[in-house]
């Protein structure tokens, strides 16, 4: 059963000034595509900045993934109005390509021509290549290509501050975010059942076939009820995190675990090898992980990290700062892959993951919740479709689980929106709670209703136009115009300083570097 946390929300209540400062993060990754909807087979523009130092506009896993970082703010409109303008700025510098607006991309065949991103000839530049080498290798090169928001949440301390009385631990904070993570694993699929967007895919992505799909012409197929493939085992690159025992139990048994996934040999990627015939390496170790960003899960926790400080280290003496949402696909029916009331629920839902109480888990519960989310990711608008509660034995209808859920955010809604005296929260929670009696209204339904009708080609090539010219419209108004444009001057500047200072101090990369 789910807690009942009506005096915790009372105690919200009393005191709303402590969620004022909620900060927040997005990260957006879309592909470059040619008009006629190819893969766009050029380098990194020049005119957008350095891959490597750029702040906000930088490239993921090929030099076509394109990937804007806002700053945090605790403002939802300057966070979406940055988007906007980082969007505006690019498509107005790559004049003759699009951004393909979907979160799988559409591919004609397998032959597709992807180039692994490439950052310059610094040493940091060679191993952030090098890394993305070694993802191809291990898990091919298409399913790295897939786009998909990546959400950043942190809650005031004064929140934490006044939580603390329900934390044993003397790092209250990140016991209440892992707290929040453990519950996200329990509950974050009804974000997925929303707002998920991806119920189609590329044969091309297809190693077997083990579901029952439907194809049309274009070799996409689809599942009837699906809501995100992309968060499937057909789409998504999972770490067997239960393997690893990452259970987000405490922070101490998570970062030796992370630790020990980093430096234990991997017989799969042994295989493979460090290196080619001709010499050529092929990855950056043959460990389970090369590194902490290969852990791919619904959540992470995260902190800012100094100059030459990993991340282990980082939460290690500081403990966690924030969290990172990394299960939303991209909206197709927003210009900057996500509106303003995706982010009213997720900051509702996210608040009430930290209220409520997350039985530590152990691998049996992990792996119940996993079927949780294979359930909704691949069926979840299937009529009267049942979610497991508390055990494997247990169950309720994903109409019942969503109502309740709904019924404590509408009350932490309306606290939100006393406070800055308007009802944006609460009129968010009013319409997407439509979506539980009604599945045709969820994104997924809409977003396949669409390209059944119109094929995804059409459908993505349509909305990328339009959007594009949305986009250059906006540009002659745009706000952060002037800022961009520095920040491209100043991020080459930076990527040539950083390779200058190697040649002059004489640094030598290391052996296994010299690629």
């Amino acid at each position: 059963m789910i807690e009942d946390i009506s005096k915790k929300i009372a105690w919200l209540k009393n005191q709303p000034v402590i969620l004022k400062d909620i900060f927040r993060g997005i990260e957006r990754e879309t592909l470059r595509i040619e008009k006629n909807g190819n893969f766009s087979n050029t380098k990194h523009p020049y005119l957008l900045g350095s891959s490597l130092t750029h702040k906000w506009i930088t490239t993921d896993f090929s030099e076509n993934l394109l990937e804007f970082i806002t700053p945090t703010s605790n403002s939802i409109n300057y966070l979406l109005n940055f988007l906007n303008n980082l969007h505006s700025f690019v498509a107005y510098n790559i004049q003759h390509e699009r951004m393909w607006p979907f979160s799988i991309p559409y591919l004609y065949d397998k032959s597709t021509t992807i180039k692994i991103a490439q950052y310059g000839n610094s040493r940091l530049g060679k191993i952030k290549s090098l890394y993305r080498k070694g993802l191809k290798n291990r898990y091919g090169d298409l399913v790295n290509t897939i786009s998909g928001i990546h959400y950043n949440f942190s809650l005031p301390k004064i929140f934490w501050k006044n939580r603390k009385k329900y934390e044993k631990n003397s790092d209250y904070i990140s016991c209440g975010y892992l707290n929040l993570i453990r519950n996200y694993y329990r509950f974050g699929w009804v974000i997925t059942y929303l707002f998920g967007a991806s119920p189609a895919i590329s044969k091309h992505f297809l190693k077997n076939k083990k579901h029952e799909f439907k194809e049309n012409i274009e070799n996409i197929l689809y599942l009837p009820w699906s809501t995100s493939l992309r968060l499937s085992d057909i789409g998504y690159t999972k770490t067997p995190i239960t393997e690893l025992n990452i259970m987000f139990n405490d922070l101490k048994s998570y970062i030796e675990s992370l630790h020990k996934a980093i430096n234990t040999p991997s017989k799969k990627f042994s295989d493979i090898g460090i290196k080619n015939k001709k010499g050529e390496f092929l990855q950056l170790n043959t460990n389970i992980l090369q590194m902490e960003s290969e852990l791919y899960t619904l959540i992470r926790p995260k902190r800012k990290t100094n100059p030459g400080e990993s991340l282990l280290e980082a939460l290690g003496k500081r403990g966690i700062e924030y969290v990172e949402i990394r299960s939303l696909d991209i909206n197709p029916f927003s210009s900057i892959g996500i509106n303003k009331k995706q982010i009213l629920i997720l900051d509702l839902f996210l608040i009430w993951c930290a209220l409520i109480n997350a039985p530590k888990m152990n691998k049996e519960n992990f792996l119940v919740n996993n079927k949780n989310w294979d359930k909704i990711i691949l069926e979840g608008r299937k009529p009267n479709q049942k979610i497991y509660i508390n055990s494997k034995y247990e169950t309720k209808t994903l109409i019942e689980i969503g109502e309740t859920i709904f019924q404590d955010l509408k009350k932490i809604a309306k606290i939100l929106d006393d406070q800055s005296k308007n009802f944006e929260y609460q009129q968010a929670c009013q319409e997407t709670m439509l979506f539980f009696k009604n599945p045709e209204l969820t994104y997924s339904a809409q977003f396949l209703k669409l390209i059944i009708k119109n094929g995804i080609k059409k459908t993505g090539l349509d909305l990328a136009n339009k959007y594009h010219k949305q986009f250059i419209n906006k540009f002659h108004y745009n706000s952060d115009k002037n800022i961009l444009e520095r920040e491209t001057i100043r991020s080459h500047k930076k990527q040539k300083q950083i390779e200058n200072n190697e040649i002059l101090s004489k640094k030598t990369i290391s052996p296994m570097l010299k690629i």
